[in-house]
């Protein structure tokens, strides 16, 4: 059992909670809710879950380094909008076209909160809550109280949220599901096996320690940054593909979305440490419960905020107090056991 706790880190077992909760959160529901597994539930919820777990992984790649990107709402916003309204005109664009637009404009946003945050040095919880204010504002200003119309868009991005990469029985995994994965995968690979995610890891467990062992912390978290805003981009572009009618209100509320996924997938708060796996698990698990109680009439829909947040809460103790006390444990397990000092025996010398 030690050995099998050795090989076991605190993200993996963190995650594994987490998918063991998801399938007790199913069971209990679909006990509660009639039809509650059918294939127009679970393409609802998959849907949901891939655009959220795209700005799960932006907002860990922030969280990583012990800071915190409030305004990437309002990038998805402003984004979607700016995409739309680009195809509303150009109907003859094509698709990668248009992704790469809102990356790139998704891109520059997070540039100036990088900018700020790593060359200002000014806390990041203070620039991207005033630029989430900044570019929602350049949204209302942008679009001059119009809105993007379904009517007025291509055919070929209406399609695209039912288009699908396989199906299972009458269980549809879509394309906007695997755009997700994929994004979800490479990161992973990225923080888990290339310099850039270590350094991440660095800066947020000890940033003195990180600029003493000579890494370019500023430089590492605009980067950071960067890439949170080009994801927003992208999901900017799937919240499109989505809704297709586009307003000024946009994309709210979704930075809190991302930032409850991340928390309750382990990532912590304080950064140094986290998985955007768990992030995924995250998603999943709140969007599961919010859909979840949209259907199940025992309960209030004003509950539902409150079970959320009640779940960060719990997320941020269990991470402060059990999640730690594990890290510790770990942290012993692995030290080198010390060995009792045996004096060496005096060799005799022979008698001539």
């Amino acid at each position: 059992m030690n050995k099998l706790m050795q090989r076991v880190q605190p993200e993996q077992l963190r995650e594994f909670v987490l998918f063991i909760l998801i399938l007790l959160m199913m069971f209990f529901f679909s006990t509660q809710i009639q039809n509650y597994f059918s294939p127009r539930f679970f393409n609802r919820v998959s849907t949901s879950v891939a655009l959220i777990a795209v700005l799960a992984v932006a907002q860990t790649l922030v969280v990583l380094t012990a800071n915190i990107d409030l305004s990437i709402g309002s990038i998805v916003g402003f984004t979607a909008y700016f995409g739309g309204q680009i195809l509303a005109h150009h109907n003859e664009l094509s698709p990668w076209t248009i992704i790469s637009m809102s990356i790139g404009m998704g891109l520059v946003m997070g540039l100036i909160n990088g900018l700020l945050v790593a060359y200002g040095g000014i806390p990041s919880i203070i620039v991207t809550l005033g630029t989430l204010a900044i570019y929602r504002s350049a949204l209302v200003q942008f679009s001059g109280a119009q809105t993007v119309l379904t009517a007025d868009l291509p055919q070929w991005l209406l399609e695209l949220p039912r288009k699908n990469v396989f199906e299972i029985g009458k269980l549809d995994f879509r394309v906007m599901v695997a755009l997700a994965f994929v994004v979800v995968i490479l990161f992973h690979l990225i923080l888990k096996y290339t310099s850039f995610g270590r350094r991440l890891y660095a800066i947020g467990s000890n940033a003195d320690a990180a600029e003493m062992a000579g890494i370019a912390s500023k430089r590492i978290v605009f980067l950071a940054f960067v890439l949170s805003g080009a994801l927003s981009g992208l999901a900017g572009f799937m919240y499109l593909a989505r809704f297709g009618n586009i307003t000024v209100v946009a994309g709210l509320g979704l930075e809190f979305a991302a930032v409850g996924a991340v928390v309750v997938g382990g990532v912590n708060i304080f950064g140094g440490s986290g998985t955007v796996i768990g992030a995924l698990l995250g998603a999943t698990l709140v969007n599961i419960l919010d859909q979840s109680l949209i259907r199940w009439m025992a309960i209030s829909e004003f509950w539902r905020d409150f079970l959320l947040g009640f779940l960060i809460l719990m997320s941020v103790a269990l991470d402060a107090v059990v999640m730690n006390r594990l890290k510790r444990f770990w942290a012993r397990r692995e030290m080198p056991v010390p060995q009792p000092y045996q004096e060496t025996p005096a060799q005799e010398v022979p008698h001539e």
